[in-house]
């Protein structure tokens, strides 16, 4: 597994992706998500040119912190129960999935410092994915002005696990559209400038439909357990 190659790879599709859009290739920071891979592959993938690192578990995310630190930026994209919020807050610069109320509740509440947060859209509405509908996101983000702890950076959503171009591509561009709807209103407690969306097999469609942020795994630093 090679990862400074496997990167090169992912930005050289990158930058072929913001071509065809006329967007900076700059403006897309990759994620390296390794929920599936060993601290010391983590390292690895650091000294190849990584600078954000997505963890799905706080017990994952606890322990690779603990050795990398604030060398990276750090980044919570799993289901999030609200118990587990005290123990990731120490350690995450975002959380990307921020879906209920009670979360937003927890959050606040245990948080010391403004937290940057994704709001997870369930754009598909597969039963399997979590996230709000996306007819109730613009109401639930509205609520947010309640929360001061809380700061609305952007949108995440997870696409179909299918190679249908077409169906990939309604999911990301509804929730371009979306982003563009809560920019409209101008919140300063919700400035939406990032999207969250893409992964290994369909990043490439994602960030021609806006993306900012990507989360890859597999193509990127494998899997190994």
């Amino acid at each position: 597994m090679n990862i400074q190659q496997n990167l090169s790879v992912i930005q050289t599709n990158i930058s072929e992706a913001c071509k065809k859009k006329n967007r900076n290739p700059e403006d897309v920071k990759v994620i390296a998500v390794t929920k599936y891979v060993s601290t010391e592959t983590a390292i690895k993938a650091v000294k190849s040119g990584v600078s954000h690192i997505g963890e799905n578990r706080p017990e994952g995310l606890k322990e690779k912190y603990n050795v990398l630190g604030r060398d990276v930026t750090w980044h919570f994209i799993g289901s999030l129960q609200s118990r587990k919020v005290k123990e990731i807050l120490p350690y995450v610069d975002y959380i990307h999935s921020l879906d209920r109320l009670s979360l937003a509740k927890e959050i606040d509440k245990r948080a010391d410092r403004v937290i940057d947060c994704f709001v997870q859209v369930n754009v598909s509405g597969e039963e399997t994915k979590h996230g709000m509908p996306a007819e109730t996101t613009l109401s639930f983000v509205d609520k947010m002005r309640e929360y001061p702890n809380i700061r609305i950076v952007g949108l995440m959503a997870m696409a179909p696990n299918t190679e249908e171009e077409e169906t990939l591509r309604s999911v990301f561009s509804t929730l371009k559209q979306l982003q563009n709807d809560i920019q409209a209103k101008h919140y300063d407690f919700a400035p939406c400038k990032e999207l969250s969306m893409g992964m290994s097999n369909d990043y490439e469609i994602a960030v021609q439909e806006g993306a900012t942020f990507v989360r890859i795994g597999t193509s990127l630093v494998g899997k190994e357990f």
